[in-house]
């Protein structure tokens, strides 16, 4: 039999703690079974009685005191500073003893970037961890990265986000080879800022083992393109957060639409089963795993719900069960030679 895979979990991060955390991990350990188990980080009394709520739980959910909460309005510097000892801390702190194969969160940001780099270091020559957004498109999700975690991007760093996406997207999504795209303001070799043009020939001439499809605009982010989306983190944060914005928008103005008269709700309620798979097919999947790591950390949104923390769960699982941090190591060690590597001589006629 195979050991059982233990995800750590910081029940204390977030706008509404073991509240929701509790029966968020029962609706992850009803659809993971009985493989899954999990070391619950917090409140010890607080924790105790939230989990006794969920009977599912029993035996498969081990309560760990930690006095300790990370607000989220903490500054990464002080958060830092009195950390050990946190729900936070210790959440991650179990990954480094072996305790456990992979943490979730839906505490602060920037806290839990700073304390995951701080105690499992970043992996191969990584200098920063990218957050990686789940974006829904017509060809399925696409996975997008960074989306904040990153401003100020190099054509290096770049290219870091190309390996993590691949790696990422293979492992979450199970896409045996993951197509890859670096977002420009449009398709010719000649576009974009001196970062992205010479990021794309790093990618283009690097020789890893990517299937490197060039540059991809905004629209094609819904249009599933490619399967992985390579941007800076300021622009990444803006796209993932206009499409969000886009989405409430579209979302309160089909509510008011079927709402407004008495044959409009009637016809709303004959739809309800085809609105509410448009709405679940088109809500933004909010786990975002901190990848570049020496081990699986994943970062959903403070005001997440049951079922987002178990997606979270979910993801966590199933990044923890692949080799993607072995890929990464692999294309990795090609990265130094690469941006090294002089570029091309210009063609006759260029400019």
């Amino acid at each position: 039999m195979t050991e059982p895979l233990v995800i750590s979990v910081d029940a204390m991060g977030g706008d509404h703690g073991p509240a929701v955390v509790a029966p968020g991990l029962a609706r992850a350990a009803a659809e993971l079974g009985p493989s899954v188990r999990f070391l619950v980080h917090g409140d010890e009394q607080v924790l105790t009685e939230a989990l006794a709520a969920c009977p599912s739980l029993k035996g498969r959910a081990e309560v760990r005191p930690a006095p300790g909460v990370i607000s989220m309005d903490e500054k990464p510097a002080q958060a830092l500073r009195r950390a050990k000892g946190s729900s936070m801390w210790n959440a991650v702190e179990a990954i480094r003893a072996g305790e456990a194969g992979a943490a979730v969160s839906a505490g602060n940001t920037g806290a839990l970037m700073a304390i995951s780099k701080l105690i499992l270091r970043m992996s191969a020559e990584l200098d920063r961890p990218a957050l990686v957004a789940s974006w829904p498109g017509a060809r399925g999700v696409t996975s997008v990265l960074d989306v904040g975690a990153n401003v100020d991007c190099d054509a290096e760093r770049l290219v870091e986000f190309a390996i993590l996406g691949e790696a990422f997207h293979r492992a979450a999504q199970g896409v045996a080879r993951p197509t890859v795209g670096l977002l420009n303001v449009g398709s010719e070799e000649m576009k974009g800022h001196e970062e992205v043009r010479q990021a794309h020939r790093i990618l283009r001439e690097g020789r890893f083992d990517l299937d490197y499809r060039g540059f991809v605009e905004g629209d094609d982010l819904t249009k599933g393109a490619v399967d992985v989306v390579v941007t800076d983190g300021f622009t990444g944060n803006v796209a993932l957060k206009t499409a969000e914005g886009v989405f409430r928008f579209m979302t309160g103005e089909l509510r008011a639409a079927l709402t407004s008269t008495a044959m409009a709700k009637a016809g709303a309620l004959l739809a309800r089963p085809a609105l509410r798979a448009f709405r679940d097919r088109l809500t933004p999947r909010v786990a975002a795993p901190l990848l570049g790591l020496n081990g699986v950390v994943v970062k959903t949104h403070g005001g997440a719900s049951e079922q987002e923390i178990a997606d979270a769960v979910h993801m966590a699982a199933d990044l923890a069960r692949s080799d993607f941090a072995a890929q990464i190591e692999r294309n990795m060690s090609r990265l130094s030679d690469a941006v090294q590597a002089p570029p091309p001589p210009a063609a006759d006629g260029a400019a």
